[in-house]
């Protein structure tokens, strides 16, 4: 009996010693990324983020920011004052600019959809005419407010296609740091008339879909993503940008007003 309570304790003893041991040496943190993505390509990345996480274990979290322009949000101003991100998503013309600036690790970055611009007004309200280029430009002029972003889409819409059109000094505009408020704008009635890429407008709340602007009117956006140079999670950021040009996440990208980029 003693002989059977000296082995009980001996084994409970060695029960506790294991468990120190485990805690001691806890198993390897899982990955946890950080992305910093633009409007464009956000509600694909949303719809297809919590099946990458759970399929990879890999936490990831979002940071928001504009893919041009001159504001303090935009992904070059954040990224220039140290936040830190080990993937970056945003129009093609805005990575080129943080490739140039060396923001970007050389040759990470990965074209991931395409998406042109589009209208959209207020729910409920009449949806004008955008079918031909005449039809279109009458009904920007016609607008009480045109809203659109400051960011890659606006830049060709104000600085290009408004003036190429002859209507920059005909139209009462409202330009809004991001496409999320000048979306914003239209749905709340204080703009008639928001133009950007269709994948910012295809889902919002308090908007009706117009449809796309005239082709030859066209400015078609790639969206993009890269590591981030310094990242110290460079194989899980492959990961998930790997994750993002698979065929899972090409009926996302398709639902949301793009087109997924043929990898043959």
């Amino acid at each position: 009996m003693t002989n059977a309570l000296s082995l009980s304790r001996q084994s409970f003893i060695m029960l506790v010693i294991a468990g120190a041991t485990l805690l001691a040496c806890p198993s390897p943190a899982r990955a946890q990324l950080k992305v910093i993505i633009s409007g464009g390509f956000s509600t694909a990345y949303q719809q297809i983020l919590p099946e990458f996480e759970r399929s990879t274990g890999i936490t990831v979290t979002t940071l928001s920011g504009a893919s041009q322009g001159k504001g303090p949000e935009t992904i070059a101003a954040q990224l220039s004052r140290g936040v830190l991100a080990d993937v970056a998503i945003l129009s093609r013309e805005g990575l080129t600019e943080l490739i140039a600036s060396g923001r970007i690790a050389a040759g990470t970055d990965v074209d991931l959809a395409r998406a042109g611009l589009g209208v959209s007004v207020r729910s409920g309200t009449r949806k004008p005419d955008i079918s031909t280029v005449e039809a279109f430009k009458q009904a920007l002029v016609s607008a009480r407010v045109v809203a659109v972003p400051a960011s890659t889409s606006g830049i060709y819409l104000t600085t290009d296609l408004f003036p190429r059109l002859g209507i920059a000094d005909k139209l009462s505009m409202k330009i809004m740091p991001r496409g999320a408020q000048s979306a914003a704008l239209v749905a709340s009635g204080d703009a008639a008339i928001v133009v950007q890429p269709i994948s910012e407008l295809l889902h919002v709340p308090g908007l009706d879909f117009v449809g796309p602007i005239p082709a030859e009117l066209q400015l078609i956006q790639t969206f993009a993503a890269a590591i981030v140079a310094g990242s110290k999670e460079v194989e899980a950021s492959r990961r998930l940008i790997a994750f993002l040009v698979s065929d899972r996440a090409a009926s996302a990208i398709k639902e949301n007003g793009m087109e997924p980029i043929d990898k043959r």
